[in-house]
């Protein structure tokens, strides 16, 4: 089977840090790779950072789907661009803020969420609704550091491992998720350091498709996930339209 990880950001050390993780997961005969989105954001930190990340991402899924891939991974906890990706893929596409919350759930009565900055916490509550996870996610929490300063900062693993410790605190909760596919790399960790289960969503997300695939399933081709209708596009989107 072949797995693609797709960094919606054009930062190509944090798809290095991406791989390492989401190869950590992978069984004998899976074939993954990681690929940085060609056009976009540096850092995806804002509403308008997603939207303008997803003609990137949705352009690497093309791709994969010309190359043969069986199923992605959307490496950015925002998720973006998930829905239509589905649209395009044969295979299953798996965000790593759904995989990261569904695995938690498992793992105790509820989990905190530590992201970046306190501008996206909301973002990161509201996929929790939005996948019927809201019950079990019991806080959201900023550690403040932006996300490229997670690979420069020479405190930023300390900075991390703190706010997971004071989130379970301050929530008492069971587990952590990590909100930024730039931390996959501080899971093991911070684990370590405060305890808890710690899911890093790269790794859960790859371990999702390979498992799905496994079973031998993809995504329903019906309805709202079919592919989506042909038609021109104009402007700046041209290469993305279909007659």
């Amino acid at each position: 089977m072949r797995i693609r990880v797709v960094n919606p950001n054009t930062t190509r050390a944090m798809t290095d840090t991406i791989e390492r993780c989401a190869r950590a997961v992978v069984g004998a005969g899976t074939v993954l790779d990681a690929v940085t989105s060609a056009t976009g954001p540096v850092s995806i930190e804002s509403h308008y950072d997603e939207a303008m990340s997803v003609p990137g991402l949705l352009a690497a899924i093309r791709e994969g789907e010309a190359d043969g891939v069986d199923g992605y991974v959307i490496a950015c906890f925002g998720d973006p661009g998930l829905d239509a990706a589905r649209e395009l893929a044969t295979g299953p596409v798996i965000g790593i803020a759904e995989a990261a919350m569904r695995t938690a759930s498992h793992l105790g009565r509820g989990f905190s969420v530590v992201t970046t900055l306190q501008r996206t916490t909301g973002r990161a509550m509201d996929l929790a609704e939005h996948y019927g996870l809201r019950r079990f996610c019991y806080g959201v929490h900023a550690c403040e550091l932006p996300v490229l300063a997670l690979d420069t900062d020479p405190d930023a693993r300390k900075v991390v491992t703190e706010a997971c410790r004071a989130a379970v605190l301050a929530d008492g909760s069971d587990a952590v998720v990590l909100g930024c596919a730039g931390m996959a790399d501080l899971c093991a960790h911070i684990r370590a350091e405060i305890g808890v289960p710690v899911i890093d969503g790269v790794a859960a997300a790859t371990s999702t498709v390979q498992s799905l695939l496994t079973l031998g399933l993809c995504k329903s081709g019906r309805g709202e996930f079919a592919t989506p209708p042909a038609k021109p596009y104009t402007g700046l989107l041209e290469s993305f339209g279909s007659e």
